[in-house]
């Protein structure tokens, strides 16, 4: 969890995440930055999210959730 906090951090042009922050709630949220989300959860977890999906999650938490589950 720890790697995937540094990398959403990073996507999201922050220092630092807490899992209970909205993911809307980012001045870089947007649908550049939902596919390089849909890459780095291809590229590191070798799951494939979809934009609705990732705005489903709503929360850097549910984000996670949503990779985990998707794991085979």
């Amino acid at each position: 969890m720890e790697n995937f906090l540094e990398q959403i951090a990073e996507l999201l042009e922050v220092d630092v995440v807490n899992e209970a922050d909205e993911l809307k709630s980012f001045e870089a949220w947007d649908s550049l930055t939902i596919l390089s989300i849909i890459a780095m959860a291809n590229e590191n977890y070798g799951v494939v999210l979809n934009a609705a999906e990732i705005n489903g999650a709503n929360t850097i938490a549910g984000l996670w959730s949503l990779i985990e589950s998707k794991k085979a």
